[in-house]
């Protein structure tokens, strides 16, 4: 069977060759020898010329019909059963075939390709790549997994995937160890690192992996590196350099410490020393000088004075360097909350009769309880009447009725009714907190410092005048007390040893002459985890008293009973409650977000009051802190605020 020109399609094998077809016919002619189905695009236009006496089978003629349109600028994309045949321009949007690492086709298919790179950066291979790549292709990296991504012609993939493969090789990294003889070698390892930094800066922006990593074995003094051949002898050669003995004149060497205080360490390191003390025994030479440890502090510079024999010497530095360390902080943050209710009821009546000259007593009833004595008001009531003068005596507090008749020639009495209600309460809220060293005590105290009288002493002179009075007086902090000792163990877990103390002055004593205190104290020791919180204390106690005084017989009488009885009633409730949340602070970051958002919130809360107005000052007389950028801000030429320049400046009108 004859297509076109010259062109023979038999049962088994097709023959093309045809000069200037229209390209649909021949897409027609292929559908009918490889029994696909085709979409075309309105886009695709033209005529081909195919030039061929050789026989090929279906599979060599669609391999050849793909050729000739990507010959022409269009593609063939296979969607299931279906291929489309559109321009190569609008391919990388369309459906194309994406194949896994192990995956690979042949011929002009148009497939995408990823790549996984094993030992070089994925983003270095782009600018080696990118010209090898169709116009209408596509080639990205991926840099989260060191992958690339190529659309391509399936031919032109395979062919990048072979210089891929050449590129793609390990170095020659391996692990070389370098034992010290004079330097430490965490001391080399902090200069070479630090030497190190910038060029791994640049390696981070490249993208460029298998960075060299440098170890520092303390127990044998070596010093381990992981990097390729050229980078090892590099590093080989500054250690040698590094690694040469120290001259000094004798064997004294000054170590400044960072972090620890030096008077601290010298009991320590002496007993060190004592333990890496040669044997003095015969098999020493009469030549061979022994070198006496001596270990000073200097308190001023914070540094320690070391004599010993070189070996010692070294020992003794590599135990400073474990223990001249940052310590963790620890920030503990309290809330202190103690309620204190008091109430009291009381209600009475007294009564009392008497012959006309006020002291032929008839009959009285008088109760304790009731803060006053009706005899008196009975006495001041009958002065009153004969002197026309009022004379009222101390009742206390409540409020008094009372009425009688004073001036009767036969009997006269009085009636008193006396009521009374209390009512006490004392609500302390504190939320302090406290930063402090790994095993370091802190102690936080808010209050008033409180004279008590311990003793008085009067003289008396000759003539019996007193003379020289005095007192003896004893101050107490009254108010809140927090005492904190942290101990953070392994992992994220913090030992507390804490003392809390909440003390006042009671309000029933501040007429009285002696003071009473109301204190509340708590001592124990916790463990709570980093950033949880614990709660410390409850209700102390609830103390209900009631009184009843009564006339036996009258007062059990119903309705006038009451005439003849006094009742009170009082209820002390305590309740303290004690929240404790410990932070643990590593590092200078910590510290920076934790004292800036401290200070945020103040200047917030600042900003909150100026916003509502306070009564009798202006907005602008409200001070506010600060913006925290521009409370840090340095001047140029680094040129800071003097204490004299700042304080004017820490506080100001506007935000």
């Amino acid at each position: 069977m004859w297509f076109g020109s010259s062109t023979f399609v038999s049962a088994d094998s097709v023959t093309l060759n045809f000069r200037k077809t229209d390209i649909n016919d021949l897409i027609n002619l292929i559908s009918e020898v490889t029994q696909k189905t085709f979409v075309v695009d309105p886009r695709v236009k033209g005529q081909v010329t195919v030039i061929s006496n050789e026989a090929m089978g279906s599979d060599q003629v669609y391999e050849v019909f793909l050729s000739i349109l990507s010959v022409h600028g269009f593609t063939a994309i296979s969607n299931g059963p279906v291929i489309k045949i559109i321009p190569e321009n609008l391919a990388k949007s369309q459906n194309s075939p994406v194949l896994s690492p192990n995956e690979s086709l042949e011929g002009d298919t148009l497939i995408t390709q990823i790549v996984q790179i094993k030992n070089v950066s994925a983003p270095q291979l782009i600018p080696l790549l990118r010209p090898l790549i169709r116009q209408q292709g596509h080639l990205v990296a991926y840099p989260a997994n060191n992958t690339l991504v190529i659309s391509d012609h399936a031919n032109n993939v395979h062919r990048l995937l072979k210089i891929i493969r050449r590129i793609d090789k390990a170095d020659d990294i391996d692990i070389e160890i370098i034992v010290l003889e004079h330097a430490s070698a965490a001391e080399v390892v902090r200069i070479l690192t630090t030497l190190e930094q910038k060029k791994t800066g640049a390696r981070a922006a490249q993208g460029t992996k298998n960075a060299p990593t440098i170890v520092a074995d303390e127990r044998t003094n070596s010093v381990l590196i992981s990097s390729n051949g050229e980078t090892r002898l590099r590093f080989r050669t500054l250690i040698t350099h590094l690694d040469t003995p120290i001259k000094n004149i004798g064997n004294t060497q000054v170590v400044y410490l960072r972090y620890a205080l030096a008077k601290d360490l010298v009991n320590i390191l002496k007993g060190v020393s004592e333990s890496l003390e040669p044997e003095k025994n015969k098999s020493h030479s009469s030549a061979t000088k022994l070198v006496k440890t001596n270990i000073q502090a200097d308190e001023s510079t914070n540094s320690l004075i070391i004599t010993a024999a070189p070996k010692v010497q070294q020992n003794l530095q590599a135990v400073i360097r474990q223990l001249d360390v940052r310590r963790a902080q620890v920030l503990v943050e309290a809330v202190i909350a103690e309620v204190s209710t008091d109430m009291a009821r009381e209600l009475g009546v007294q009564w009392f009769a008497y012959g006309k000259d006020g002291a032929t007593p008839v009959g009285i009833s008088n109760f304790d309880n009731t803060g006053v004595r009706i005899v008196d008001l009975a006495s001041a009531a009958y002065q009153a009447d004969q002197n026309n003068t009022l004379n009222v005596p101390n009742i206390g507090a409540g409020s008094f009725f009372g009425l009688g008749q004073f001036n009767s020639s036969l009997l006269n009495f009085g009636v008193l009714l006396r009521a009374l209600s209390a009512d006490t309460n004392t609500n302390v809220l504190s939320t302090p907190s406290l930063l402090t060293l790994d095993n370091q005590e802190a102690e936080i105290v808010v209050g008033q410092n409180v004279p008590f009288v311990t003793g008085q002493y009067t003289s008396t002179g000759v003539t019996g005048n007193i003379a020289n009075p005095f007192q003896t007086i004893q101050r107490e902090d009254i108010g809140i007390k927090l005492k904190v000792k942290p101990q953070i163990n392994e992992g994220n877990a913090v030992k507390l040893e804490i003392e809390q103390e909440v003390s006042s002055i009671s309000r029933s004593s501040l007429a009285a002459t002696d003071l009473v205190t109301n204190k509340r104290t708590i001592k124990t020791t916790v463990i709570i985890e980093d950033g949880s919180m614990i709660v410390l204390g409850g209700l102390i106690d609830e103390d209900l008293q009631q009184t009843t005084q009564k006339v036996p017989g009258l007062g059990d009488l119903p309705i006038i009973g009451g005439l003849f009885r006094s009742q009170s009633t009082q209820k002390v409730k305590r309740n303290l409650m004690v929240f404790l949340h410990p932070v643990i602070i590593r590092d200078a970051i910590s510290e920076k977000l934790i004292s800036g958002g401290k200070y945020t919130q103040m200047r917030a809360k600042q900003l909150e009051q100026k916003a509502q107005g306070l009564p009798l000052m202006s907005a602008e007389e409200i001070p506010v802190l600060l913006d925290l950028d521009d409370f840090l801000t340095v001047l140029p030429g680094d040129q800071a605020l003097s204490p004299a320049e700042i304080e004017p400046q820490l506080y100001k009108s506007t935000p």
